[in-house]
């Protein structure tokens, strides 16, 4: 999407990088997030918990909260 939108063209081992690269970071988001006390991971929780936060810290860097 955002090679159509910017009509740019990437090489296949530019998209899988930025693939992983995004991969990695749900990940650690995840565990974050979704880590248990006894220390299993829940990644639906830590999935949900992530996209919360990062809508709430954009609100907040607005001023809106």
């Amino acid at each position: 999407m955002s090679q159509n939108s910017e009509r740019l063209s990437w090489t296949s081992e530019e998209v899988d990088n930025y693939l992983k690269r995004i991969m990695n970071d749900i990940h650690e988001n995840c565990v974050k997030y979704g880590t248990q006390a006894d220390g299993y991971i829940n990644y639906v929780k830590g999935a949900n918990v992530a996209g919360f936060m990062k809508v709430a810290n954009a609100m907040m860097a607005q001023g809106i909260v």
